[in-house]
This record gives structure tokens, sequence and C-alpha cells, in this order.
């Protein structure tokens, strides 16, 4: 089991060895019992020692050793399991290099993860676009983000109550909107996700044609939120006109 936890098949066999044992044993014992070379058990001893899971003292000129409570050691793989975790979700990895590929992604946790990603990520702008039940999971981060002094820019479809400053809220034109999500992170990546055959399908890219070309997109959908929410009542007094707002996404 404790190699499951990083520990070597011979730290395993020497911490087993000690722990089973009601008193301290010496290195020559330690062999006996546990099976592991003699020319390996100093150096397997000091790795533990070093993890904290085994002590050590002296009585007379032998050195004797005693294993840590087992306990003892759950809590401190935890621990240290949850710090490493913490490290990790700070940790950025910053691209060098223009990726002009087109990645797709066909699991919705795996799109939620990737969205959220990228919002950790970003540097400088972010420009999201996304039904309001989806845009809730992210708000929180989002409204972080601006703190943090990253332009955040977002059009809820359907509105969304947030601190964000620059929001926009549209109310959708159709009963029954097909969803979906844009996000554009430092004008340099894209995600955009749909729903396919009851699914959500996503693509990701840094694609600049593709990046600018969304980047439109979006500031399209903000502009025609703007207009229709100034002007809707006249607009869609206009048949041509109202036919032309139903074909757009909402």
């Amino acid at each position: 089991m404790l190699q499951k936890f990083g520990f070597t098949q011979y730290e395993s066999q020497v911490y087993e060895a000690i722990f089973a044992q009601d008193e301290p044993l010496d290195a020559t014992s330690i062999v006996n019992y546990s099976n592991v070379p003699k020319a390996k058990i100093y150096e397997v001893l000091n790795r533990l020692i070093d993890k904290g899971t085994v002590l050590t003292t002296m009585d007379g000129k032998k050195k004797l050793y005693m294993a840590v409570d087992l306990q003892s050691i759950i809590h401190k793989i935890k621990a240290d399991f949850e710090k490493d975790i913490e490290e990790l979700k700070s940790y950025k990895i910053k691209r060098t290099f223009t990726d002009e590929h087109i990645w797709t992604l066909k699991d919705e946790s795996s799109i939620g993860s990737n969205i959220e990603q990228l919002i950790e990520e970003a540097d400088s702008s972010i420009l999201f676009l996304a039904w309001n039940e989806r845009m809730e999971k992210y708000r929180e981060l989002l409204e972080q983000k601006e703190k943090q002094g990253v332009y955040v820019e977002v059009l809820a479809v359907g509105g969304m109550e947030t601190s964000l400053n620059r929001i926009y809220s549209l109310i959708p034109l159709l009963d029954a909107p097909e969803p979906s999500q844009l996000l554009i992170v430092d004008h340099a990546y894209l995600l955009f996700a749909g729903v396919e055959h009851d699914s959500w399908r996503a693509i990701k890219t840094m694609s600049k044609p593709i990046v600018k070309a969304m980047t439109d997109y979006f500031y399209h959908d903000v502009a025609l939120t703007q207009i229709t929410k100034k002007y809707g009542d006249q607009l869609l007094q206009d048949a041509e006109i109202e036919r032309l707002l139903t074909r757009l996404i909402y």
C-alpha cells in the first residue's frame, strides 16, 4: 500500500519490518526481518528517516530504529498531498510557441475544466460569452480575475447578477436557443463549445485568424445585444428585421 504513495518496495519492506516489532531494531535485525539486501539497508533507512517515517536513536554504540505510527504517516501523506495540489494549482507554464492546430474536446466535464484553466491563467484579458447557468459556474473566478487587474468582458445570455464592471445581458428572442460557450483569453487562446446531438463538443486553438474572427463574433453579439436592448421595440415592428434577428443565436 505504501508504494501507492511514493514509497519504494525496499522502503515499504523496511517500514513494515520495523513497525511489526514491539521494540526498536538495529540494522542487522532489520535486514533479517525485511529481506532487504544488507548493502542497501542504510541507504533505505536514511531515506525513511528523511521522510519522517522512521525514528533513530543511539543505544551505546549501536544505532536503533523505530517506526512512526501508521496513522501519523497517513496524516503526513495527506498533508503533503494537499500542499502539492495547492502548489500545482498556482504553477503556470507559459507556451513559448504558437500552436496553430485546432483541438477538439468531447467531454462536458473536460470542456468545463479547460474553461476554468484558461480563465485562471489569463494575464491580460478575458472575453466570455455563455448562457447564464454555465457562466455562473465561473462567476466568482471571473470577479477575482478582474480584481487582479485582468480586463474581463462577458455576455451572459439570460442575464446574471455579478460585480463585474463590463457585463452585457441578453434576453433571447427564441424560447429554446441553442446553448454555446465562447472564451477568448489574452487575445491568444480560444475555446468555443456547443451542443451537438445532445452532447457538448468544443474546439480549442491558438490560431490567430480564428481567434481574431471569433473576437469579432463576440463583439458582433455584444453590439446586437445593446442595439436590440435599446431599439428592440422599434426593430421588431419590421418583419424583415425580426426575421433576421431570430436567425441569430438568440
